[in-house]
């Protein structure tokens, strides 16, 4: 009886058995920015293009392996943000803009979209990876923002590689420094922009096209460094790291170390990295506004990161753009400037690596 019994047990289980298929993997995503503004084809040599688009590849393939390994969303944000800050060719780290006062002040935040939790920093003069102390501060301490000297001691007892300023300071940065201090002298503003000062994208880079050395011979750009990625267990994270304004004062920051402003993620909605002229951005909370229109409206995320980008943001004049990625992986980077450093791998596996509009 016991072998009739077993038997029929064997019946009942092994075509079930024999039929089972393992579970689909979960997608992945990445996307980053590397700055938005007035960047032309004319402006940009071949080979300046060309070493622009191989960074954005670079730091690309660093975050996407991390994902392809099962690394964490946050581990492939700042992998990839640290590629950038590393590179000359954007605003964030080595290449960063100067204050007024010819020194290089950093700022970076990062979020985790399952936990909501988050770290960011200000006024970075000698860490050498903004990005990795903002990690620390979410991580490490029970604070969300540290600034200035305080976030400068908190990276000494963490053992964080330090640097003197000038590691950040190319000689172009200073020429365009001067530049802007020139055209101040002359009746421009702190953009470059003849004065009265900006109101809208379309006023900007028409100031711009009447004069066109007013950006020191290069694209204008809003500079800023960001990722966005969603990784095997349906995490969410976002980071943003930059050198700020060319030219600021007064210790000014702008949006990329507010959550909710230029960096924000939670697994609910999406992950989002802006860059852009940072007081717009502040004031239009951007990267939260996107993800409260689609917790609340059920828009999609490329409708709801547009209708930010192209609707409320021009409205209220600002000029830049954003990267986001949502749990089912799908990405979406719009911007309202006539170009924007960008790259991606989204959930269904497709690869972006593009700077202009068209």
């Amino acid at each position: 009886m016991r072998l009739l019994f077993a038997a029929l047990a064997l019946l009942m289980v092994s075509p079930v058995a024999s039929t089972a298929q393992p579970a689909p993997e979960r997608p992945i995503a990445l996307a980053l920015h590397g700055g938005a503004g007035t960047i032309l084809r004319q402006n940009l040599t071949p080979e300046r293009e060309a070493a622009v688009r191989a960074a954005l590849e670079q730091a690309l393939d660093a975050g996407y392996a991390v994902l392809l390994r099962g690394g964490t969303a946050l581990d492939a944000v700042e992998a990839t943000i640290r590629v950038l800050e590393e590179s000359p060719h954007f605003n964030a780290g080595v290449g960063a803009v100067l204050t007024d006062a010819g020194t290089a002040e950093l700022d970076a935040a990062v979020m985790d979209g399952r936990t909501r939790a988050a770290g960011a920093v200000s006024g970075i003069t000698t860490v050498r990876s903004p990005i990795q102390l903002a990690r620390r501060v979410m991580e490490r301490s029970p604070h969300v923002m540290l600034v200035g000297a305080g976030a400068e001691e908190f990276a000494g007892q963490q053992g964080l590689e330090r640097v003197t300023n000038d590691f950040f300071i190319l000689p172009e940065r200073r020429e365009q420094l001067r530049r802007m201090q020139e055209n101040r002298r002359t009746g421009f503003n702190a953009l470059g922009v003849p004065d009265p000062s900006f109101v809208s994208p379309e006023r900007f880079d028409a100031a711009l096209a009447a004069s066109p050395d007013l950006s020191g011979g290069m694209e204008h750009k809003f500079g800023t460094v960001g990722a966005v990625a969603l990784d095997r267990d349906g995490n969410l994270a976002a980071g943003t790291s930059t050198g700020g304004m060319m030219g600021k004062k007064f210790g000014r920051v702008g949006d990329a170390p507010i959550i909710g402003a230029g960096t924000y993620a939670d697994n609910a909605t999406c992950a989002v990295s802006a860059t852009g002229h940072g007081e717009y951005f502040i004031r239009a909370v951007v990267a939260h506004d996107i993800a409260s229109i689609i917790r609340y409206t059920g828009l999609s995320l490329t409708q709801a990161a547009s209708a930010v980008v192209h609707g409320s943001l021009v409205e209220m004049g600002g000029g830049g753009g954003v990267i986001a990625v949502d749990p089912q992986g799908r990405v979406t980077m719009p911007f309202n400037t006539p170009g924007m450093y960008r790259a991606a791998i989204d959930g269904a596996g497709n690869r972006t690596v593009a700077i202009f509009r068209d």
